[in-house]
């Protein structure tokens, strides 16, 4: 089968094929065009690898550099049937690390205290939610995911950027992947490296992150579950953030797999537990629980590496049948600890999370759409 391919939007960006005959991976390096001219690529696919009708999409390196219509909106999944033997494509934009984003999917962020009381430490925080663009349209229910670290993760101003998480939430609302509600924790400022430790001397003295987790479980999680329309239970609950954040999630998930089903751990700062030997609490019939672990590979020569091991450590405790635990790992080559690598990662790691699709993310809204009516 042959693909003719024709875009004017140029720039120095690879482009792949990519669809049901590579499991939707979107920068693999055998289904890499040919670059004709500035305009125009091909490439050639053996029959033998391709399946009667053929689905796919064209992408620069990834998701987050997708095909997408001159009016910025998605592009439904292509089809063509085998015997066709030759197709030709004209595609007028390119999205860019998953940028333009429509200002009317955004979420409605709202302040849910500006000092809310920490009973555990006799502090207070900022507390912020991220609902879906039409949660106050709908009567629905939705998922929650509590994150760490929430001057980094939305408000603009942070010293090292953000995650942009409400943009990011924005791009899988118009997928028709955004029904989640993420609850947004203000670190402590001088008091974050004590907060997000559990209990390491050598590290810091008077570690605070057993209380931390107590607040996030005990106090703030049922005040969440009050105040807004979300699903209580731990299949629809998840925790996450980066670095020592990512660490203290983890404790999160070790400590109470009965109210998290879902660990997105970036970066994590495993440094301080090398050995990996979380406390956990022992169920007799051990809760399913997903962990999306990512890493960059410039973060330092031992990052991936203790990302891996922990991987087997998680691997170790599913053969005990401790835990049960499923695992996705992403090690982005070209990845530094900073918040724009983590929020590339983002909408990866909630739709795997959340919503568990192949395609991360590709289906258009309108065969969702049709799908429904079908």
């Amino acid at each position: 089968m042959e693909f003719f391919l024709k875009s004017e939007d140029n720039d120095d960006r690879a482009i792949f094929i990519t669809g049901n005959f590579n499991k939707w991976n979107p920068r693999d390096s055998k289904f890499e065009l040919e670059k004709l001219n500035d305009s125009n690529y091909y490439i050639q696919i053996p029959d033998e690898q391709l399946s009667d009708e053929i689905e796919f999409k064209f992408t620069k390196g990834g998701w987050e550099n997708v095909e997408i219509d001159r009016y910025d909106n998605i592009t439904p999944n292509r089809k063509i049937r085998k015997e066709a033997k030759k197709v030709q494509v004209n595609i007028e934009k390119w999205r860019l690390n998953w940028g333009p984003f429509k200002k009317e999917f955004f979420p409605t962020v709202e302040l849910v205290d500006e000092a809310f009381y920490i009973p555990q430490l006799d502090k207070t925080r900022k507390v912020w939610a991220l609902l879906p663009f039409d949660y106050h349209k709908s009567e629905k229910s939705y998922p929650v995911l509590y994150l760490q670290d929430a001057q980094n993760l939305f408000n603009e101003g942070s010293a090292y950027g953000n995650w942009e998480i409400d943009k990011k939430l924005a791009l899988l609302a118009e997928y028709g992947r955004g029904e989640l509600i993420v609850i947004a924790v203000e670190h402590g400022n001088d008091d974050r490296i004590k907060e997000y430790i559990f209990d390491n001397d050598a590290v810091t003295k008077d570690a605070e992150g057993k209380k931390y987790l107590r607040f996030i479980t005990d106090t703030l999680k049922p005040w969440i579950d009050k105040n807004y329309r979300t699903k209580k239970d731990r299949e629809n609950t998840g925790i996450g953030g980066s670095s020592l954040g990512g660490l203290i999630s983890i404790y999160g998930g070790f400590l109470y797999p009965e109210v998290y089903s879902k660990l997105l751990i970036f970066s994590p700062s495993l440094w301080v537990e090398p050995e990996n030997d979380f406390p956990m609490i022992s169920f007799s019939n051990p809760y399913k629980i997903k962990v999306y672990l990512y890493g960059g590979r410039q973060e330092g020569s031992r990052m991936v590496g203790r990302i891996r091991l922990f991987e087997k450590s998680l691997k170790r405790l599913n053969a005990q049948k401790l835990f049960d635990f499923e695992v996705k790992t992403n090690i982005n080559e070209q990845g530094t600890h900073q918040e724009f690598y983590w929020s590339q990662e983002f909408p990866r790691a909630v739709e795997w999370l959340f919503i568990d699709s192949l395609e991360s993310p590709v289906k258009a809204k309108n065969e969702l759409e049709n799908e429904i009516k079908n």
